[in-house]
């Protein structure tokens, strides 16, 4: 046997053990131990009492409105965004896996002048949407042919301001002047009014039936630390930090190593509280570049349970999530470590949901 040979002979075993490496170590496996969470029951009674938020039990006027949860981008080119410091919630993660997240602020108690930008609907959140009983509102979707007649099925109240799937909702939405970095995409933004005009042009239901979530006193200002650090590592310049701030009791917002402000108010972004939840995420199909969080959605999903950190009152909490993939309309809870509902501080809840392979980590103040 010749050099030549030898050389093709290897070389064939490389692609062959490449290929086995690719299949079977390589392929991304789910790797969040699925938790076993008995005697849960999703309560149909209000977690709070009348005239607070069911999500920020904050009293406002419009605590008995539906919410609305409204996509909006992490692209630095889009940044700030505008409105997000007025949402009750926020969602926050990858949209393209490994790297992009998306973000989803669902407004109940304020209605920000305007929110934005706007960008394209995700399979992941929309589910979210549904369990908070949100109106779903996106500039357009993403490309994938089952979440298409997901959208078009009527599964979720939606408005679509790109007009290609759902209710077409371009009327009530607009395009800033690009300015400074922004590009085309980042320029869709909608006027809170027109939403709700919209909203009730389509007929929809502008009640709340959403439960909501259960919450505590915060602790006074003796009882809280001097301090402490939240670092969630998303691929730069997603990467966000969170600095606990013992005198408002919130956690301010660092994003790509910048100051996270809101583009209407010109404040910092603050939450009373911060969750981490641990998901796996694997692309949703050999070659595509959309990601699927296992965050219990019905279309995708294997999983719908794991291991969340919860941050509040300056400290960390260990405990789980869940979310029944059997039901879209099923609540997404936040557990302690004894299986009960958490209690949160009254005001803004900032979820970022990351893969296990991603890095988080809690630094005490000293």
């Amino acid at each position: 046997m010749n050099r030549k040979q030898i050389g093709i002979i290897v070389a064939v075993a490389v692609i062959i053990v490449g290929a086995i490496f690719y299949f079977t170590k390589g392929k991304k496996t789910t790797t969040v131990k699925q938790i076993q969470i008995n005697g849960i029951q999703e309560s149909t009674t209000p977690a709070n009492p009348e005239n607070v938020s069911p999500i920020s039990g904050l009293a406002c006027q419009n605590w008995n409105k539906r919410s609305f949860a409204v996509m909006q981008p992490a692209d630095v080119s889009a940044r700030p965004l505008a409105g997000l410091s007025q949402a009750d919630m926020v969602i926050e993660m990858s949209a393209v896996y490994g790297s992009i997240t998306r973000l989803m602020g669902v407004y109940g108690c304020n209605n920000p002048e305007e929110v934005g930008s706007l960008r394209s609907a995700r399979h992941d959140f929309v589910h979210l949407a549904k369990s908070f009983d949100s109106i779903y509102v996106h500039w357009g979707r993403a490309d994938i042919e089952q979440f298409k007649e997901v959208l078009n099925s009527g599964v979720v109240d939606d408005m679509n301001c790109n007009n290609d799937a759902g209710k077409s909702a371009g009327q009530y939405c607009f395009r800033h002047e690009a300015e400074d970095n922004m590009r085309g995409v980042d320029t869709g933004y909608a006027k809170f009014a027109s939403l709700l005009e919209g909203a009730k042009n389509f007929g929809y239901r502008m009640e709340n039936k959403f439960v909501g979530y259960q919450h505590q006193a915060e602790a006074s200002i003796e009882q809280r630390p001097n301090g402490g650090n939240l670092r969630v590592a998303y691929a730069k310049p997603f990467d966000v930090e969170y600095d606990y701030d013992k005198t408002s009791n919130s956690y301010f917002r660092t994003w790509g190593n910048m100051s996270d402000t809101d583009r209407n108010t010109k404040e910092r972004v603050a939450p009373k509280n911060v969750v981490v939840l641990i998901a796996d995420a694997a692309p949703i199909k050999v070659g595509e570049q959309y990601v699927n969080v296992q965050i219990g959605d019905p279309w995708f999903d294997e999983a719908d349970s794991g291991s969340a950190f919860f941050y509040m009152n300056g400290q960390q909490y260990k405990g789980s999530w869940k979310k029944d993939k059997r039901s879209i309309e099923s609540k997404l809870m936040f557990l302690d470590e004894q299986g009960q509902e958490i209690k949160f501080v009254p005001g803004q809840i900032w979820v970022d949901i990351i893969d296990p392979g991603q890095a988080h980590k809690w630094t005490p103040a000293s």
